[in-house]
């Protein structure tokens, strides 16, 4: 996957584009990330044990082709790419501005 839990990322479409987030959850295997105050859902809960029943709010997943990394060095949404730095290290390039993403 292109993104990891961390980053900060844009929507790229749906109901929900333009908005910006941080990724709470990476799910690989499903390709979905779970990003924060983004796809707000109601769900139904049941009382169980001590917990209350009720109606919450919680962010639902996305498909992780819906968003896009914002690059930390330059700002702007942007494609990356792999490559290997100085010590051996596979790293994540911003294809904009040719830096470094952590």
């Amino acid at each position: 996957m292109h993104v990891k839990k961390g980053d900060r990322v844009v929507v790229l479409s749906g109901r929900e584009k333009g908005r910006e987030g941080v990724i709470k959850q990476s799910l690989p295997k499903k390709e979905r990330v779970v990003v924060e105050n983004v796809n707000i859902v109601k769900k139904h809960v049941k009382p169980m044990g001590n917990r209350q029943g009720g109606i919450l709010e919680v962010e639902a997943a996305l498909h992780v082709s819906k968003v896009m990394l914002i690059c930390p060095a330059c700002g702007k949404p942007s494609r990356t790419g792999h490559r290997v730095n100085d010590e051996g290290k596979k790293v994540r390039v911003c294809k904009q501005c040719n830096a470094d993403v952590a």
